[in-house]
């Protein structure tokens, strides 16, 4: 075989391989997530010093923001104080997130009202690159109801530190923090971390 051929046939390869992986991707399924890749930060009393101080360490209480929704309401992070609160931060085109919220979605319909928890699913829509329009497919797509405000100027993302997506903090009923988790939760993951929460 010439070169011109062998080139071909990686081409086709590659593509046939890229094609796998967008279809893989785009499966809506709560499919199993890899644990391994997730962190969970451990709060062996980090934080405590500083317990009702505003802040990202555990026992602060994060800074409040105001977000709008797709559907214009205003999501202010405060007056979610008394429930149980996952506070997530996603976007579209992030492929663990995708992984992710499948599970979420089953726990939100399942067990979040009997639990006392709402989801906030922060989506980081300045990274979008359509913009709100993505965000709207996506919800659709994935049969999404729990509440997801839009970060449209990347400001709240910024002030969470948020460096990998997904990250969530997992919020006490007083508004505390209680753990921090880097990468994608799987719905047994999710129900046990929000059983740990006060």
């Amino acid at each position: 075989m010439n070169k011109k051929v062998i080139g071909y046939i990686i081409a086709a390869l590659l593509i046939g391989s890229m094609v796998v992986i967008m279809v893989n991707q785009n499966v809506k399924k709560a499919d199993p997530i890899d644990k391994s890749s997730v962190l969970i930060e451990p709060k062996d009393g980090a934080g405590a010093a500083g317990k009702g101080e505003i802040g990202l360490d555990f026992g602060n209480i994060p800074p409040d923001f105001e977000l709008a929704t797709l559907d214009g309401e205003t999501l202010t992070l405060s007056e979610l104080k008394g429930k149980k609160v996952v506070l997530n931060f996603w976007a579209t085109w992030c492929p663990p997130c995708k992984a992710e919220m499948p599970h979420m979605q089953n726990y939100y319909r399942n067990s979040a009202e009997e639990d006392n928890v709402e989801i906030v699913a922060v989506n980081l829509t300045s990274s979008e690159n359509r913009g709100v329009k993505v965000v709207q497919e996506f919800i659709e797509s994935y049969g999404l109801t729990f509440k997801i405000p839009l970060d449209e100027t990347g400001i709240v993302g910024e002030e969470y530190q948020v460096f990998q997506i997904p990250t969530t903090y997992m919020l006490n009923t007083d508004g505390t923090i209680s753990q921090i988790v880097k990468g994608p939760m799987d719905e047994s993951t999710l129900k046990t971390l929000i059983d740990d929460l006060d």
